[in-house]
């Protein structure tokens, strides 16, 4: 019997969902037959390299967000020869850097909103894109820290005085429909629409229970839907991504167009998450959606 850490928790503003994450992915493995551990991550990293040695047969990597998502745990397992799941350290790193991520999905030709990096002091001063826009962390995940500007906002000063996440994206903001699309290795699965009664799909949406409801497949052009699915595979590829991850797109209705805002390298696996739903839909229940992700851990030794 193969013996699976799994790591939840991590140090990053989505240490919550992580662990969420995680239960539910411990559960998942004991059902589909594997010995598992549970390993909750904290900023001790000696304590991590201990609660791996001797070295399980393979890590699946619940964790989100900075330290856990972003290619850091990616070379430590790799340093380690432990095989994990999900994407390897340059894909992990590349996705989580909202700025590099574009740079190869422009590179790719793949649609992406006009954008700039910028010092968060500078939105106290005047408007560095006309509104409306968005700002957003570089290197955050689920929507933390992400605020939409419009004509006339007055909350610039407040969003200066309350912003502990260093250098800022701010990138115009693409009016329409939230979709996403999960791509499961050279496979894109369906596209799914996100319909949410907040002002746009942030932390509350992804994870309150009754947050948003997903319409899945959307009802979109036929031609819309073809066209998201290449766009999430091409993004998948651009990055080198390995395993399954999540392509996040708008569609702009009036104009007819596709917009790639961003691909996740560790889709959620919670109640609420898409990935599973999606695997779902395509006849693979959660255990078996684990398990796959499991049988294809790998690393760079």
């Amino acid at each position: 019997m193969r013996r699976v850490a799994v790591l939840h928790g991590g140090i990053s503003a989505e240490r919550e969902v992580s662990l969420h994450s995680g239960a539910q992915v411990i559960q998942a493995l004991q059902t589909a037959g594997y010995e598992v551990v549970g390993v909750e991550v904290n900023a001790d990293l000696s304590a991590l390299i201990s609660a791996l040695t001797p070295p399980p047969d393979v890590v699946f990597n619940a964790l989100h967000g900075r330290f856990g998502e972003d290619g850091t745990l990616q070379g430590v397992l790799d340093y380690m020869g432990i095989p994990y799941t999900h994407s390897g350290v340059l894909a992990s790193a590349l996705a989580m850097d909202k700025a590099a991520a574009k740079a190869v999905f422009a590179q790719a030709g793949l649609p992406v909103a006009p954008h700039r990096i910028i010092e968060i002091t500078e939105l106290a001063d005047h408007h560095p894109l006309p509104p409306p826009y968005v700002v957003k962390p570089v290197n955050e995940g689920s929507s933390v820290g992400v605020h939409i500007i419009k004509a006339g906002d007055n909350r610039s000063a407040d969003i200066v005085r309350g912003w502990s996440f260093g250098p800022a994206m701010v990138e115009q903001y693409v009016p329409g429909r939230e979709l996403t699309v999960c791509v499961m290795e050279d496979h894109a699965l369906f596209v799914t629409e996100i319909v949410t009664g907040e002002e746009f799909y942030d932390y509350h949406a992804k994870y309150a229970e009754g947050g948003s409801h997903h319409v899945i497949p959307a009802k979109i052009p036929e031609e819309i839907t073809r066209r998201a699915m290449e766009i999430s595979l091409a993004a998948h590829r651009a990055l080198g991504c390995r395993g399954a991850t999540r392509a996040d797109l708008r569609f702009d209705a009036t104009g007819n167009q596709l917009v790639l805002l961003e691909v996740n390298t560790q889709p959620g696996m919670t109640a609420t998450s898409l990935l599973p739903e999606q695997a779902a839909l395509a006849g693979m229940d959660f255990p078996s959606l684990c398990a796959w992700m499991v049988e294809r851990a790998t690393c760079r030794v």
